[in-house]
């Protein structure tokens, strides 16, 4: 019994010793919140409200305690912080919250919905990091401070991408992409139907024992629609885990909108990340970015893409 109080002892120092380390004024500062301790995990969260906008869902104006509050919590580790969050976002300030986030050294791990008829809609991404925690605590509130730019003080967020450099006009009813440019592009033969054009390559992944890929579901795809001066392409990528950050920054850079980020299946082998994306402009451009995003994730080429 002595032992064991001896035991029981020294990990309660050993606890305390690594609160102490984890600068706890700090991240209340950098962050610009005030966050709480929860001793017995050793972990310090802040967190805030979103209630800057009204949020009604399914015809309920829900208060932001019922699951709208932004987090992000620090513990301590060997070689320094680690922070996990989850950022309460509305359409139009995802792409600059995951911008910020990947730019300061976060990973972003997550896009989804929480909710079904709300208005307007929220996202929820997740972020994670490791490091310093002066580093850490930085890159959180850049996260914060870029949402804070979007919304500034509109609080009603729009119903369509925001960007002065695409003309917001509709597409024409019929599409007309020329195909050759876009399989010379992306160097896979692409399959048109009614003015459209659409690439999908496969990826092998172990489940379950069997060997699965493209028409089972394991795929990145993109598909393009409008006129080659004004087009719009959507998709998925399917990444791995190391991947995934890379062709995030990657299409962002080329102002490619990510719009969900999950996962489609359990128990593959490697685990897969897939993630959707939107973009709009000169279809040749687009094609230009997504090749970019081929590269990284080190797709293999295949002559007969299928529709989904």
């Amino acid at each position: 019994m002595k032992k064991l109080f001896i035991l029981a002892a020294t990990l309660a120092a050993t606890s305390l010793s690594a609160l102490a380390a984890l600068d706890t004024a700090k991240i209340d500062n950098l962050t610009g919140l005030k966050g709480k301790l929860n001793e017995k995990e050793g972990v310090y969260k802040v967190t805030f409200p979103r209630d800057d906008v009204k949020i009604v869902v399914d015809g309920w104006t829900m208060p932001p305690f019922m699951g709208l509050g932004t987090w992000a919590a620090f513990i301590e580790t060997k070689n320094g912080a680690m922070v996990m969050g989850d950022t309460v976002l509305f359409e139009d300030e995802v792409n600059a919250a995951m911008k910020a986030a990947i730019d300061n050294g976060l990973s972003v791990t997550a896009l989804h919905n929480h909710f079904f008829f709300d208005q307007p809609k929220v996202f929820f991404m997740h972020i994670e990091g490791e490091g310093k925690l002066d580093d850490l605590a930085h890159a959180v509130k850049k996260v914060y401070d870029a949402t804070k730019v979007v919304r500034g003080s509109d609080t009603k967020p729009p119903k369509s991408f925001s960007d002065a450099s695409v003309d917001e006009s509709k597409l024409p009813e019929k599409s007309s992409i020329a195909a050759a440019p876009l399989n010379e592009i992306l160097g896979v033969q692409g399959e048109s139907k009614d003015g459209m054009v659409k690439f999908t390559i496969g990826r092998p992944v172990m489940m379950h024992g069997v060997k699965i890929e493209k028409e089972m579901g394991v795929n990145t795809w993109a598909a393009f629609a409008g006129t080659d001066a004004d087009a719009v392409v959507d998709g998925d990528f399917v990444v791995t885990e190391d991947e995934l950050q890379p062709v995030l920054k990657s299409l962002l850079k080329d102002e490619i909108k990510i719009v969900a980020i999950h996962q489609h299946m359990t128990h593959e082998q490697p685990r897969m990340i897939f993630f959707h994306y939107w973009g709009r402009g000169p279809a040749k451009s687009l094609a230009e970015a997504i090749k970019s995003g081929f590269l990284i994730s080190g797709l293999q080429k295949v002559s007969s893409p299928v529709s989904k």
